[in-house]
């Protein structure tokens, strides 16, 4: 069953192009991650917030990569990191044209 983690946390910038300049190691790191699936990169520069929806393979994998990003996170002076998992229903997303891959 894949699992999917939503996580925002306040963020001063970069946004656009200079956080995708700024982050792209990042990125191609997240690609490594045990039982990482896929992630859509978020950010709103009105409140100054930025994040991702991430798909996992099991809880599991997505409990541990939170936990490591978290402490990643922290790392960097953001301490406010908000997160929540969900489980995902396969059959209606795949009627609603949902990734599950």
């Amino acid at each position: 069953m894949a699992y999917v983690l939503q996580v925002d946390f306040k963020h001063e910038g970069p946004f656009g192009d200079e956080m995708a300049a700024a982050f792209s190691d990042l990125a191609k790191s997240i690609n490594d991650e045990k039982g990482f699936m896929w992630k859509i990169w978020t950010e709103n520069r009105e409140t100054n917030e930025a994040g991702g929806i991430y798909m996992f393979e099991t809880k599991t994998d997505a409990e541990n990569y939170l936990t490591m990003h978290t402490k990643r996170l922290n790392g960097f002076g953001i301490t406010n990191v908000h997160a929540k998992l969900f489980e995902i229903n396969e059959a209606l997303t795949t009627i609603t044209h949902g990734p599950l891959q």
